[in-house]
């Protein structure tokens, strides 16, 4: 199963932000990564391609998606009604291991894959081993009955956040996927009309 596992610190302090959420080391080191450290005067002056394409892997490793599944979505995306920025940014939001991590049963969204992977989670009471599953609304996923004795559920769950498109039910540990979150909702600190720019060209 494709997916990057390569330094994450790394990919963080290229774009000059904990995409993969908090970072003890990023935060000791905020500039981008290489030899002349803070230094460094490479991409001071970058050109409208370079900020675009940027901005695309960006949103990739904030997410966790490779390159063809990412083209993937933004066809969709292109195809379906609404602005297409904000459809794929919506799509990525759909997707199982992020709503998964949205709803605390992980800390990471590395780990809620992890988690749908080895068969913890069920949607609509089946279980669902895909990260990539695209939920609707009103879908319910939760924890399977044999995994919510899980030490690292137990834990994420002790800081998870709320938010306004899920419904969580500490006690059945399952919740809605309530509506399709707006843009205004979502987080993440993406230009998504940067990603269309560039595949537009």
């Amino acid at each position: 199963m494709a997916r990057y596992i390569g330094p994450k610190t790394k990919i963080a302090r290229k774009f000059g932000q904990a995409i993969y959420g908090e970072d003890k080391y990023f935060e000791r080191r905020k500039f981008p990564p290489g030899q002349h450290g803070p230094n460094k005067r490479r991409g001071a002056k970058r050109s409208e391609y370079a900020v675009q394409l940027a901005e695309k892997q960006k949103a990739k490793y904030t997410y966790g998606i490779l390159e063809r599944q990412f083209a993937n979505l933004f066809d969709k995306a292109q195809r379906s009604k609404g602005i297409t920025g904000e459809v794929l940014l919506q799509l990525c939001e759909s997707r199982l291991d992020n709503v998964v991590y949205r709803f605390g049963l992980s800390k990471t969204r590395a780990g809620a894959r992890q988690l749908v992977s080895h068969k913890h989670i069920t949607v609509n009471g089946e279980v669902v081993n895909i990260p990539s599953y695209l939920l609707k609304a009103g879908d319910v996923v939760a924890v399977r009955e044999k995994s919510k004795s899980l030490q690292v559920i137990k834990d994420a769950l002790d800081a998870r956040r709320a938010y306004d498109w899920l419904i969580w039910n500490d006690e059945k540990q399952s919740g809605e996927y309530k509506v399709v979150p707006e843009r205004i909702q979502i987080p993440e600190d993406i230009k998504e009309q940067l990603i269309v720019e560039l595949y537009s060209k």
